[in-house]
């Protein structure tokens, strides 16, 4: 694949975004696998990127692959969690709260860090 045959959407970019996407779908498999009480929240297409899917698990931790929006529907029944549309449901406080979590725990290491 030539530099500029990704833009130009040409015959070998159908099959390399499959694939991609398949990859990307079998993470997002593998990583709700592995947490409790797992969602699923379909983000819309922006200027910048297609259809995102962002799992959230119970704790809050959360990961965000690209997609598309078939693919994280049919993610979400094959593990049978919950799937939301985010414009309409917003994101679930336990995401915000354990990012903010995050926050004070880089935050305390630093500090540390600095102490020492």
């Amino acid at each position: 694949m030539g530099l500029l045959d990704r833009f130009r959407g040409g015959r070998g970019r159908s099959r390399s975004v499959a694939r991609d996407n398949a990859s990307e779908v079998r993470a997002l498999a593998e990583w709700a696998r592995a947490r409790r009480g797992v969602e699923a929240f379909i983000e819309p297409k922006t200027t910048v990127t297609d259809v995102t899917a962002v799992l959230v698990a119970a704790d809050g931790e959360w990961t965000r692959r690209l997609v598309g929006e078939r693919g994280a529907r049919r993610l979400a029944d094959a593990l049978r969690i919950p799937v939301y549309d985010v414009t309409k449901t917003g994101y679930p406080q336990r995401m915000r709260d354990f990012d903010a979590r995050r926050r004070i725990e880089r935050r305390r290491a630093r500090e540390a860090d600095l102490e020492d």
